[in-house]
């Protein structure tokens, strides 16, 4: 069997969640990938497979809730069984979405994940309530970088780059 790819990922507005797909749909050109919603992923499922691609929303300047508790629900029982294994992350962000990147890249650091690409960080300039809560639809521009990003980390894996 080859290498998978495991894209994990919240959305509250939709953008999050089309940046992911669209990585997905990138990433299943190159090999498997397996596309998860944070709440229902799982220890096992992060065990399971080779590499990451973890894309979340940046919430009051740090990683959604949903997102974090799929942390917390797996941080120790993977805990030194990972170590070495590449990953990725998107944030979609109204702002700079560097808090939400930098909480990200500390719990990878913790399980000594290897990062292999910068994160990718969309800012939707979302800066009133309104325009926070409203559904986010990212140009094509955005989502072909998501896939770009997506097949180039599947490639890496199924070619033993990482």
């Amino acid at each position: 069997m080859g290498r998978q790819l495991l894209i994990v990922w919240h959305s509250r507005t939709g953008g999050t969640e089309a940046m992911a797909r669209a990585a997905f749909e990138g990433a299943r050109g190159e090999g498997e990938a397996r596309l998860m919603r944070a709440g229902e992923a799982g220890a096992e499922d992060v065990l399971g497979t080779d590499g990451y691609l973890f894309a979340a929303p940046e919430n009051l300047a740090g990683l959604s809730g949903e997102m974090k508790e799929f942390f917390d629900r797996c941080y120790y029982p993977v805990l030194g069984k990972i170590e070495g294994r590449p990953y990725a992350q998107m944030i979609c962000a109204g702002s700079d979405g560097s808090g939400a990147a930098r909480q990200l890249a500390r719990i990878a650091t913790g399980w000594r994940l290897r990062e292999v690409q910068p994160p990718m960080i969309v800012n939707t300039a979302a800066q009133t309530p309104s325009q926070i809560l409203a559904p986010k639809v990212l140009e094509t521009a955005v989502l072909e970088k998501c896939r770009e990003l997506g097949a180039g980390l599947m490639a890496g894996l199924a070619g033993g780059i990482w």
